[in-house]
């Protein structure tokens, strides 16, 4: 497993807006990030920082947005399976090496019913990871996921640029935690 460089001052001080406390009104959540990993059976969503030679693989979906891959977990399936299926799905990448796990948002939905029939209700958490990846293939858009229409390697900084388009700056935060774990 590759492990993560330590950081010479606590990572709350540079990445402000990735710590702040978040409002995620498309799914009426309340988000908190930390470093600290939340137990497995809090996990519905893994999403992966991937680097491949030095870039980041970011997917564009048809209605222009970019993102990291990632995704929702499936019933009983275990963290890594969703990794490299959602990894499949949305960037036609594979894993070269185990994800380092940058930590994950801690989540409290106020909607009356869970997203999901096996997921955890109204707690759960999002495990955000790095990991070297190779992008060997197309994106297989599973009918019941976003559409990617173009993926691209771009270095930190652009990967940072193209997800906080939206102001949401915590995205190039997180990027730039993940680059700095990496070393």
């Amino acid at each position: 497993m590759t492990e993560r460089t330590e950081l010479a001052s606590p990572p709350e001080d540079r990445y402000p807006a990735l710590f702040a406390p978040q409002r995620w009104e498309w799914g009426g959540i309340d988000a908190q990030f930390g470093t600290g990993l939340p137990p497995d059976e809090l996990i519905t969503n893994i999403h992966l920082i991937g680097f491949t030679e030095g870039k980041v693989v970011l997917c564009r979906n048809d209605q222009g947005h970019w993102f990291l891959p990632g995704g929702t977990r499936e019933a009983n399936e275990p963290v890594l399976d969703c990794l490299a299926r959602e990894l499949r799905e949305e960037a036609g990448a594979r894993l070269l090496d185990e994800p380092v796990w940058v930590g994950a948002h801690l989540a409290v939905t106020d909607r009356p019913e869970p997203y999901r029939p096996w997921q955890p209700h109204p707690r759960k958490a999002w495990l955000w990871g790095y990991a070297e990846v190779e992008v060997d293939g197309a994106p297989t858009n599973p009918a019941d996921g976003e559409q990617v229409v173009e993926v691209r390697a771009v270095t930190p900084a652009e990967a940072a640029e193209l997800l906080t388009r939206r102001n949401e700056l915590w995205w190039g935060e997180l990027v730039a935690l993940a680059a700095e774990l990496r070393g």
